[in-house]
């Protein structure tokens, strides 16, 4: 009995439909709070010696610190 060799031809890949989401999600840098930077704020102000007159300076500068952090 002569065997017989099937052939096939090659399939053409399937078109998908990606569904698109039209809504699109930004991502916000997480502001620190306001425990996070009175505490560092405090810190700064231990380091100094316990000077008094720039708390607004700590202020700052912690906040500036972490956000840069979160970013």
């Amino acid at each position: 009995m002569p065997e017989t060799v099937k052939t096939t031809t090659p399939t053409k890949p399937r078109k998908t439909t990606a569904k698109k989401s039209s809504a699109k999600v930004q991502t916000m840098p997480l502001a620190p709070t306001h425990d996070q930077v009175a505490e560092l704020a405090r810190r700064y102000w231990i380091e100094r010696g316990y000077q008094d007159g720039h708390s607004e300076e700590d202020w700052f500068r912690a906040e500036q610190e972490l956000r840069s952090k979160a970013s």
